[in-house]
């Protein structure tokens, strides 16, 4: 375990901060045009745009989760259910705003978010587990 474990917390660290870039810059992205125009501006498709960071953090968090046996269902559900709305949001295409499939188009954006979110507090949960046992 103790070969594992230094791989193992550096899939969670690197992980984790790249499952979080997708969902902090659009706020941190807003916070430094607020300093610069005064206007606030927030990209909600900035989560896709950059999703790619998101799939690569989970895919290392997953191989973390598999050679730990540690919270893996809550980042691997995480996982799926990001794959299957982005899958969903491409497949639903270019929509009119206001409409029935916008309304579902922003569901599922919403969706995506909360799963790479869940996918983040795994990780989280995850590096606190590898430190825990590296000090006892």
């Amino acid at each position: 375990m103790e070969k594992k474990s230094s791989l193992s917390k550096v899939l969670a660290i690197t992980g984790t901060v790249l499952v979080w870039i997708p969902i902090i810059a659009p706020f941190l992205l807003g916070f430094v045009s607020f300093m610069m125009d005064g206007i606030y501006r927030f990209d909600y498709l900035m989560p896709v745009e950059i999703g790619i960071l998101a799939a690569v953090g989970g895919v290392l968090l997953l191989w973390g989760t598999i050679r730990t046996k540690s919270h893996r269902k809550i980042i691997a559900w995480g996982l799926g259910i990001m794959v299957g709305a982005i899958i969903i949001l491409f497949a639903v295409g270019d929509v009119e705003p206001g409409s029935l499939r916008w309304v579902f188009a922003i569901g599922l954006l919403i969706t995506y978010s909360l799963a790479i979110i869940g996918i983040g507090l795994g990780g989280i949960l995850l590096w606190k587990d590898l430190v825990k046992k590296s000090t006892i």
